[in-house]
């Protein structure tokens, strides 16, 4: 009995030894049903993403002739295609801006929004070993993968400056708008890469599907033509498409189109936030199943 008092009087007495506060501690548990985003664990992997952007960016540019051309190239051959069957041709209105640059002024942001749409779908089975073997947020694959089309976006913007210029366009405050439009335009790419990405890893049917959604998406778009062209309150209800209220804002803040977005950027706006949101927490929930699914 001694002998126990004198263990329960020791144990009551001493301090359990502490890990000094630079070493970090891991806890794992969990997740449960509908997971934390756990922001802040992903700004912790910042240089993560900053590693996988300058990766993908290598990868994509390697051994090419035009390397960062292409970016420039795609949009501005799409754009002489429109000008010519739906500007010439069909005589589609344009707001009064010339046509050239009413659609390229709409392919800019399209192009981020789709590369987004186009890498990121595949990303996590492209880095099954790098998900086995390695533990950090998967969330950061997608973002990587949509944040480095920001590279392009910015060589076809300057072209767009280029093209203003020439046509003799001349920006306002409206301008002012601009940064506001283009993190719309990052949130609805990610939004979507989010559920893609996810989704593609159960279900491989995802990525063979895309080039065709991507196709529906382009033209349900007002790319090649105005939004103007319906009317209240069906404009509005376009808004749902929150690509509707980027390609618009971008119109209204460069080229000071005298249709201002309005009551699509609200639509636009919650439903950019809507999938934003959602798609992270599905993502979330189905990141813990990627190393065994993969």
């Amino acid at each position: 009995m001694r002998v126990q008092e004198q263990l329960e009087e020791l144990d009551a007495t001493t301090d359990l030894p502490t890990l000094p506060a630079s070493v970090p501690v891991t806890r794992i548990e969990s997740s449960g049903a509908w997971p934390s985003l756990k922001l802040r664990e992903v700004w912790a992997y910042r240089e993560l993403i900053y590693f996988l952007i300058w990766r993908d960016l290598k990868a994509r540019y390697k051994q090419t002739v035009l390397g960062g051309g292409w970016a420039i190239i795609q949009p501005l051959f799409t754009m002489v295609i429109f000008s010519f069957f739906f500007g010439r041709l069909a005589k589609v209105p344009s707001d009064g801006i010339p046509y050239a640059l009413f659609a390229f002024s709409a392919l800019v942001p399209w192009g981020l929004f789709s590369h987004g749409l186009n890498q990121a779908a595949n990303s996590l089975v492209i880095n099954t070993s790098l998900i086995k073997k390695v533990y950090f947020p998967r969330l950061v694959i997608p973002i990587a993968k949509v944040l480095s089309g920001l590279v392009d976006f910015s060589l076809a913007f300057i072209v767009l400056l280029g093209m203003m210029v020439y046509y003799d366009v001349h920006p306002t405050l409206k301008v002012l708008w601009l940064p506001f439009f283009l993190l719309l335009a990052i949130a609805t790419a990610l939004g979507v890469a989010f559920w893609l990405s996810a989704a593609n890893v159960h279900v491989r049917d995802v990525e063979q599907t895309l080039p065709f959604l991507t196709q529906i998406w382009l033209f349900a778009t007002p790319i090649a033509y105005p939004s103007s062209l319906l009317s209240e309150p069906w404009r509005t209800v376009y808004g749902i498409n929150p690509m509707v209220g980027v390609i618009e804002g971008f119109r209204w803040a460069l080229l000071g189109a005298k249709t201002a977005p309005g009551s699509i950027l609200a639509v636009s706006s919650l439903a950019a936030v809507a999938i934003l949101v959602s798609g992270a927490f599905w993502f979330r929930r189905l990141e813990k199943t990627f190393a065994d699914v993969l």
